[in-house]
């Protein structure tokens, strides 16, 4: 069965600190749901090189057993909840993939 995948990427992000609320109820959410988190630059100190757009902002990789746990991790209401604690004038661009079996 293919594993499914949740990619966000941050091109903009004006204060890093507001996410605080949302980093904890998310990882909350994501762990309950039993996604692993395989990235998170730059908070963990992670590399990165930006081609094309450019983009060097947070950029978040979680992986899940299968692409269906990884939609049902997304509508649970525990990162509904989440979702809320997400502040305003964030821009993200997140996206639920189906890998290569």
């Amino acid at each position: 069965m293919a594993k499914g995948y949740w990619v966000s990427v941050y091109p903009a992000i004006s204060d890093p600190e507001r996410l605080t609320a949302y980093d904890k109820l998310a990882g909350q959410a994501v762990q309950a749901a039993g996604g692993h988190v395989l990235s998170r630059i730059p908070s963990r100190g992670g590399r990165i090189v930006a081609h094309e757009a450019g983009i060097t902002q947070r950029v978040v990789l979680i992986e899940f057993d299968s692409f269906e746990q990884a939609v049902a991790a997304y509508e649970s209401e525990a990162y509904q909840k989440a979702l809320v604690a997400l502040p305003d004038g964030f821009e993200r661009d997140f996206r639920i993939i189906e890998g290569i079996d």
